[in-house]
C-alpha cells in the first residue's frame, strides 16, 4: 500500500482529489471585503495559489516609483492583517484538495505572492540540452542549471500562451472522455 499525501515535506504516491471546483470553494470560502471580486486561483499537482485584487489607491503618487510603492505596502498591510485567517482557510483547503496553498495580491501595476512552492522536477537531458542551460548559466542569465532551467520553461510559458491553454483544455476533454469510459477496475 503507497504512502498518501502528507503536506509539507511530504510526497504523493496516490493521485491528488479533483480541485476542479477550488476557484468556487475560494470564492464562498473568503470573507467579504478582502478582494475586488473573486481571486484568481490557479492549480497544479502539488499547489493551489491565490492571488486576489485588492482596492485602488486613491490618493495622488508623484511618480510611478511612490505608486509603485504605496502599492507594495498596501499588498504588505493585506499580508499581515490576514495571516491568521489566511493560514486557517488554506488548512482547510488544504485538507480538502491535499495540495499546499499559496497565497498573493495585485493592486494596480503590482503582484506579490506570498510564499510559494518550490518543487524539484527530476528531468534527464542529452549533452545538447546541457550545453543551453550551461550556456545560460556561463553567460550569466542563470546562477545553477537549476535556475537556467526554470528561466526556459518561464519564457516558453509566456510566450506560448494561447498554445498552453489550448493544450490544458484539450486535456480536459480527454479527462472527460475518460471519466465516461467503461469501468476496468
Amino acid at each position: 500500500m503507497g504512502r498518501g499525501w502528507k503536506g509539507r515535506g511530504g510526497w504523493q504516491q496516490a493521485e491528488a482529489p479533483s480541485a476542479a471546483d477550488a476557484a468556487a470553494w475560494f470564492g464562498g470560502r473568503l470573507p467579504d471585503g478582502w478582494f475586488t471580486g473573486d481571486p484568481e486561483v490557479t492549480v497544479d499537482r502539488e499547489e493551489i495559489v491565490v492571488v486576489g485584487e485588492l482596492p485602488a489607491l486613491t490618493g495622488d503618487y508623484a511618480d510611478d516609483a511612490a505608486r509603485a510603492a504605496a502599492e507594495d505596502g498596501r499588498i504588505s498591510r493585506f499580508r499581515e492583517e490576514t495571516r491568521d485567517e489566511r493560514i486557517e482557510i488554506a488548512r482547510h483547503a488544504e485538507h480538502r484538495y491535499q495540495r499546499k496553498v499559496a497565497w498573493g495580491a495585485r493592486i494596480g501595476g503590482t503582484r506579490v505572492l506570498f510564499t510559494t512552492l518550490s518543487a524539484p522536477v527530476m528531468t534527464r537531458l542529452r549533452q545538447p540540452e546541457r550545453l543551453v542551460l550551461d550556456t545560460l548559466v556561463d553567460a550569466g542569465v542563470a546562477r545553477s542549471r537549476s535556475e537556467a532551467l526554470a528561466w526556459a520553461v518561464r519564457l516558453v510559458g509566456e510566450h506560448a500562451d494561447s498554445w498552453l491553454a489550448e493544450l490544458r483544455e484539450a486535456l480536459t476533454k480527454v479527462d472527460d472522455l475518460r471519466s465516461k469510459g467503461p469501468d476496468l477496475g
